[in-house]
């Protein structure tokens, strides 16, 4: 089967660090669609209302290959390419920089702080990782090769050229990248550490919480206590596994939920307002591995620091 060619290249800029949507006509043996308008109203008034549809058309929001603003009149033309920029709902800002660890021609590592997403999803589009470094980096094609959680701070890697983003991300997936975490939690002196924890998790689709059931196991976290003061600890975490929330769950597994998760054990009220006084204190520490483009060792450490661990 001879395949589909690549798109052409995007002819409108990015908005805010996000990228315009492409949308590509799809076939229509049923003739549904006279025109481009119709489609359109079809395939986006669900979401967003017919009328809106209507005023962005209106607008010459959706463009061409060409860039030329389309017409809603135009007759539908199935394999044609559209872009659109969607309408931004307003976001808080996150008040914390996103630090930069290092930089070179090929990748970025970013100190990214607590409460800012890595890259855009669900209500967080602007305020994200991604969007503030395409921005204040003027990077426009940096993409991350990997995914940090919203709440946990500290070392995400970005590609800067989007020819090396496979080789990046192929590390992340074969495991050949060495990570390790820090995280203030309470001490308790009855559990004895270090230890590896093994369990199976589950993170169903819309369940804010993820959960271990029995069977075989499909996560794997060292944990280990580097010193206690004050009531807690300061435990170093070597996830050999990269589950959904993996070291989150492993520690409440273990009876010293970290400090401030407002998941485990309890979920807290779904949509309440970010609380920026009170991070989950969850770091990535430091990442590690061989460059697979320039063959180097790489390692890296994150200058941020957790705020509830007590002052000497």
């Amino acid at each position: 089967m001879r395949g589909r060619r690549k798109p052409p290249a995007a002819p409108l800029p990015q908005r805010g660090g996000i990228d315009a949507v492409r949308v590509r006509l799809p076939e229509d043996p049923g003739r549904t669609w006279t025109t481009v308008g119709e489609h359109l109203v079809d395939r986006f008034g669900g979401a967003i209302g017919a009328d809106r549809v209507g005023e962005m058309v209106d607008a010459d929001r959706f463009v061409g290959a060409d860039g030329v603003a389309v017409r809603g009149s135009e007759p539908y033309a199935a394999g044609r390419y559209l872009w659109f920029h969607r309408d931004f709902a307003a976001e808080e800002p996150v008040p914390f920089p996103v630090g930069v660890v290092y930089r070179d021609e090929r990748i970025v590592v970013a100190d990214k702080p607590h409460f800012l997403a890595t890259m855009p999803r669900g209500r967080h589009i602007t305020e994200t990782a991604v969007a503030r470094l395409r921005r204040e980096l003027e990077l426009p094609a940096l993409q991350p090769a990997h995914r940090l959680d919203r709440l946990t701070a500290g070392l995400v890697l970005f590609v800067v050229r989007p020819e090396d983003r496979g080789a990046y991300q192929t590390l992340f997936r074969d495991r050949l990248v060495s990570k390790e975490y820090e995280a203030v939690a309470p001490y308790d002196p009855s559990v004895a550490l270090p230890r590896t924890v093994r369990s199976r998790i589950v993170k169903e689709r819309g369940v804010l919480a993820a959960r271990e059931e029995p069977g075989e196991a499909n996560s794997e976290s060292r944990v280990e206590l580097v010193e206690h003061r004050g009531g807690v600890g300061r435990y170093r975490l070597l996830p050999a596994t990269g589950r959904t929330h993996q070291l989150r769950v492993h520690m409440n597994a273990l009876r010293v939920p970290i400090v401030h998760d407002p998941l485990y054990p309890v979920v807290e009220a779904e949509g309440a307002p970010d609380d920026f006084s009170r991070p989950l204190q969850l770091l990535a520490r430091v990442l590690e591995f061989t460059d697979p483009v320039g063959g180097e060792p790489r390692r890296f450490e994150s200058g941020l620091r957790l705020s509830a661990w007590p002052d000497q």
